[in-house]
C-alpha cells in the first residue's frame, strides 16, 4: 500500500527559493519518499510535487 504528500515550492521575495524546494525534497527523500510527478502552472510560479512512499515501511 502507498501514501502520498504533495509538497508545494514556498515562493519568496528573499533568498534562494530553488536551493529551499530541493533541500526540503531531499528531506523528504531520506524519510522515504519519492517524487513521482511535478506540476508548474504556466501563469504562475508555483510548482508542487507528488510524492509517494510505502505506507508500512
Amino acid at each position: 500500500m502507498k501514501e502520498y504528500k504533495i509538497v508545494k515550492q514556498k515562493g519568496k521575495v528573499f533568498g534562494n527559493p530553488d536551493q529551499e524546494f530541493e533541500d526540503e525534497l531531499n528531506k523528504l527523500a531520506r524519510e522515504g519518499w519519492r517524487v513521482v510527478s511535478v506540476c508548474s502552472m504556466s501563469h504562475s510560479t508555483l510548482v508542487k510535487a507528488y510524492l509517494e512512499r510505502d505506507k508500512f515501511r
